[in-house]
Parts: structure tokens; sequence; C-alpha cells
């Protein structure tokens, strides 16, 4: 029998959370699986309620507080290394917390990590439930990824990892600063579910401008390279067609991508394989809510 840990990073989402843990215990009912739940609390500000623990589909759920906020793909990152070290697993379900990963989508990426067991699955989104802003601003986001990189990449964290996936990721620096970018890069046996992009559970999104931002520069700065290189083409090329007509207008579009390339060059001094390696320093204390498998 297989063994699947769910990763779900937590700050502050303790409603959402309590409902997350009830709906993943309902759509998993069917598995022929053992499914362990491990929280990385991310420092959260508000004091954890009492959390329902008694599921029949849930062998085990722990919560992993640490002691500084280190951000949502950082969460990820430090979990990954925690279960790679600590737990006794054959896949990984990277999931939010929040709701908008649905939990009913899991069904189908059980079923597709039965077809295809040695792949990574992925679930792309065909649809969302944000604003028409965010929408279209997450479209620029990818096509221009897609420019600089070459990458179309239409998915985010939710997915499944087997256990060979999870020991690649956790040593490449990169991951400590973006995801899927990094799972894109180094991993090229992917299959993937369609997805729809479920509203939350309670509350507004956490998502804002400025962190979309990041998120789309944390990605594009994963292949930094490629960036370096179409970067230059691109400047060299509208330099020479320009030539004899500069001016403030003219040059705009050259001087917006040195900008460009100055900030994913900034962003991807976030990549860092020592503090990657040191995460699990940051866990002040771990709460193991239930384990059938001590009783």
């Amino acid at each position: 029998m297989k063994k699947f840990v769910i990763l779900i990073p937590i700050y502050n989402d303790w409603e959402s959370l309590k409902k997350l843990l009830k709906e993943i215990n309902l759509y998993t009912d069917k598995w022929e699986a053992k499914i362990s739940i491990v929280i990385v609390n991310d420092s959260s500000t508000i004091k954890r309620p009492s959390l329902d623990s008694n599921f029949n589909n849930i062998q085990s759920i722990k919560i992993i507080n640490m002691k500084e906020n280190r951000g949502h793909a950082r969460c990820y990152a430090a979990g990954l290394k925690y279960i790679i070290e600590k737990q006794d697993f054959d896949y990984v379900i990277l999931m939010d917390g929040d709701g908008e990963d649905r939990p009913e989508e899991l069904n189908l990426i059980f079923e597709k990590s039965k077809q295809y067991p040695s792949h990574v699955i992925t679930a792309n989104r065909i649809k969302r439930s944000e604003s028409f802003l965010f929408k279209f601003l997450y479209e620029c986001h990818k096509i221009i990824t897609y420019v600089f990189t070459g990458k179309l990449i239409k998915f985010g964290n939710y997915g499944c990892l087997p256990k060979k996936a999870v020991s690649e990721l956790v040593e490449d620096s990169s991951i400590w600063s973006s995801y899927s970018g990094t799972l894109t890069k180094i991993i090229s046996d992917r299959v993937s579910i369609s997805s729809f992009r479920g509203p939350r559970y309670f509350g507004p999104s956490q998502m804002n401008f400025a962190s979309l931002l990041i998120h789309s520069f944390s990605i594009i700065a994963v292949f930094k390279k490629s960036v370096i290189i179409r970067s230059i083409l691109f400047l060299t090329l509208y330099l020479f067609f320009i030539s004899g007509n500069f001016s403030i207008i003219t040059l705009f579009p050259a001087l917006a991508v040195l900008i460009f390339l100055f900030l994913i060059l900034k962003i991807s001094s976030r990549e860092n394989i020592e503090e990657l390696n040191n995460s699990l320093k940051n866990i002040s204390s771990i709460d193991v809510l239930s384990d059938l498998n001590s009783r």
C-alpha cells in the first residue's frame, strides 16, 4: 500500500485548514493508500485553535511550527526537506491550505499516480476564480515568462511528487525561491490533470499585485541564463534597428529590458542552498495531532 504525505503551508488561515482537513478525509475515503499530513506553520501570529484529529482516512497529522516567517515558497521547500529526511513515504502532494487547491481533485491526482507511478503530476489551471484584473495580470506573467525563458508554465504548487523527484528538488538551490520554476527546470517526466482554481474558504486572497510580481520574477529567475541570453539578443537587434534614431522614446524599450534583467538577477539571489540545507533549524516545535501508526 502506497504512502502519501500531503504537505500544507499555513499562515494564520486556521479556519480554512479545519475545513480542508475534513474535506481531505472525505475525498480520500476510497483510496487504497496510507495518508499522512504535514502542516508547515509559517510562524503564524494568530493562535492555533483546536483542530479535529480523529479522521478515518488520515493516518497522522503533524504541525511543524517555524520560528521565523519565511514565506509560502520556502515553507514548501522546508517541508519537502523535512519529509525527505524524517518521513517514510512514496509520494508527496503539495496543497495550499485555503481551499483554492480543490480537495475534490485529489482523486484525479491519485488515479493519475497509479497510471504514471514514476511521473510528477501537475494540476494545470484551466479556470480561475479571481478577479478579471488578476486573471489578466496572470496571463501577462505567463506570456513574459515564455518570451524570456521559452517555458510555458501552466501549473502552481498543487500536484504530486514521487520520492525520487523530491530527492532531486531538495538538492537544487532554486527550490528555495520558486517551486514551479524549479520543477520545470529539472523534472521532465511530468503529466497533468485539468484543474479549476477554487474560491478561498474564508477571507480575501492573500495574493496581491506585489506578491504576484515577486512570484512571477522568482519563476523567471530560475532560468536566468536564458533571460540573460535573450535580453542581450533583444538589445543587440533593437539597438541596431534604431541606430541613428536615438531618443528617450526609442530607448525606453531597451531601458525597460535592462531594468527587468536587473530585477531578475536581484531576485535570483533568493536562491540559497545553504539556507535550504539549514531550513530545519528554523523549526521551533512539532505538534503531533494524531498518529494511528503509533497506536
